[in-house]
Formats: C-alpha cells, structure tokens, sequence
C-alpha cells in the first residue's frame, strides 16, 4: 500500500512539474520569444498593417478594406442605404466592408461572399445595378463612362468581402469624378494613382491592384496642399 501511495505521489509530482516546465516555455518565453521577434523584424505587419494619414492618426490597415460613403441622413434608421461620397475613389462593392467618412471612422461589419450562382437572378440585377451606378457616378461634363469599360471588380464583391484594392482598369474608371470633385488637375489625379498600384507579387502571381486607403490619403493630402 506504501509504495503504491508513493509512486502516485511520483508520478503526480512528475506530471506537475512538466506542466510547470511547459507552460513557462510554451507559454510564456515561446510567446515572448515570437513577439519580440515580430515586433523588431516584422514591426507594422505584426501590428495590423496600420496605415496613417497626414496627421499620424491610424485610418486603418493595408489588408482590409473600407467604405467610403456621406454621413446618413438618419443615423437612427437601419434601413437606409449607405451613399458613395463621390469625392473619394470607391472600393469594390462588399457587405463585408466597413463604413467610413474620411478615413477617420472604421468599423468593421462583417467578413463574406455572397455565395450565390452567377445566374442567380438577385446576383444579376445587383450587378446590373452597379454597373448603372458605377457609368452615372463616373460620368462628368467632359469624360463619359463606356459600361462595356466597367471591369468585374466594380460591380462584384471578393471572395472575403475585404479586399483593399481595385484593378488599376476601375481607378481609370474614377480619376475625372474625383479630380472634379476635388479641383484637381486629371493628370495629378492619374500620376497618383499609378504611384499607389502595385504589380503582381514577384512578377506573376495575382493582377496588379491599387490600394483604395492609400490613395484616398494621397488625394486628402494634394487636396489640402
């Protein structure tokens, strides 16, 4: 009976000092180890991809993206339809985005496809939908928009309905409404946006993008200058 009580006695020691051993390295200094690595070799991708505007103020992250619409006239109303503010360049249409003044309010919503077929009925007279607006937001004195020139992404959502970035064929789309609206010069407007495009990732994987955020706080920054 003694030894049986002893070597219990053993083995729960045992069993409790590993667990002690464990959990200081993997909880605590394996941890601290990765963290400390991340924040001095990786510092703005371990903290969210932060991106600031002019000011310092953190307006969001690289890696997620937002929505860019007019205050609604009734903030109490759940129902009421989000409006583009048609100053800014607009992302590819998602309900997973959050919405956005000018960069300084995000609130991310939810995160999701629509699932639906490309036959689906719904799916065909949204899309028809956004073409429409996309050619009537677009269209100005002297730059009328072609709807066989709207790309897919202007009328479609991503797979995660957070993508940040618009083909470049979309920001062309946009540049004569957003230097009109801001009293830009198009050809400011066209150098800043191929100043924020990024090619395909070491040359040929995926297409080349334009980070919306990015691009706004570069049109923010001309227009106040």
């Amino acid at each position: 009976m003694n030894n049986s009580v002893g070597n219990t006695a053993r083995l729960i020691g045992a069993g409790l000092r590993a667990l002690l051993v464990l959990t200081v390295l993997c909880g605590v200094l394996y941890p601290l180890a990765v963290t400390g690595i991340a924040q001095v070799a990786f510092h703005g991708n371990a903290n969210g991809s932060e991106v600031k505007d002019e000011s310092g103020a953190v307006v969001g992250s690289s890696l997620i993206g937002q929505t860019y619409d007019l205050p609604r006239r009734n903030p109490d109303d759940p129902e009421e339809s989000a409006r583009p503010d048609l100053k800014w360049f607009q992302p590819r249409p998602s309900g997973g985005l959050g919405s956005n003044s000018v960069n300084t309010r995000y609130a991310l919503i939810l995160s999701g496809a629509t699932n639906k077929a490309a036959d689906n009925p719904d799916l065909v007279k949204t899309v028809e939908d956004a073409k429409a607006a996309v050619v009537a937001d677009n269209s100005t004195a002297s730059y009328t928009v072609d709807p066989r020139d709207v790309p897919a992404d202007a009328v479609t959502s991503s797979g995660s309905g957070l993508d940040p970035g618009i083909s470049p064929e979309y920001a062309k789309i946009q540049v004569h409404r957003v230097a009109e609206r801001n009293g830009l010069d198009v050809g400011q407007v066209e150098k800043l946006v191929k100043d924020n495009t990024t090619g395909r990732t070491l040359g040929f994987m995926g297409e080349p993008r334009v980070n919306v955020l990015g691009l706004n706080i570069a049109i923010k920054a001309l227009a106040k200058s």
